[in-house]
């Protein structure tokens, strides 16, 4: 099954991994803020609205991840028609 998804990467249209590549990106960008809002609470407690905050990023980050790449794949096959 590994080795489907992989083959499945290599067979994508430039197009389309661009398009994940940079979403990857966006999605690491939002992930080193939330780190940084989270180190920024962990160092001083005064505020636990940036544990919330923090929290709230790094799951949104994961989120749109995991959308880009599922979105991704999803696009190429649709383009390719292979989607009955």
């Amino acid at each position: 099954m590994f080795k489907n998804i992989i083959d499945n990467f290599k067979n994508l249209e430039k197009k389309a991994k661009t398009i994940m590549k940079k979403g990857l990106e966006f999605c690491s960008i939002l992930c080193i803020i939330s780190l940084v809002i989270l180190i920024t609470y962990n160092f001083s407690f005064t505020t636990p609205i940036l544990f919330i905050i923090g929290l709230s990023i790094f799951k949104l980050s994961l989120i749109f991840g995991i959308e880009f790449i599922i979105c991704g794949f999803v696009a190429d096959k649709v383009k390719k028609q292979l989607v009955n």
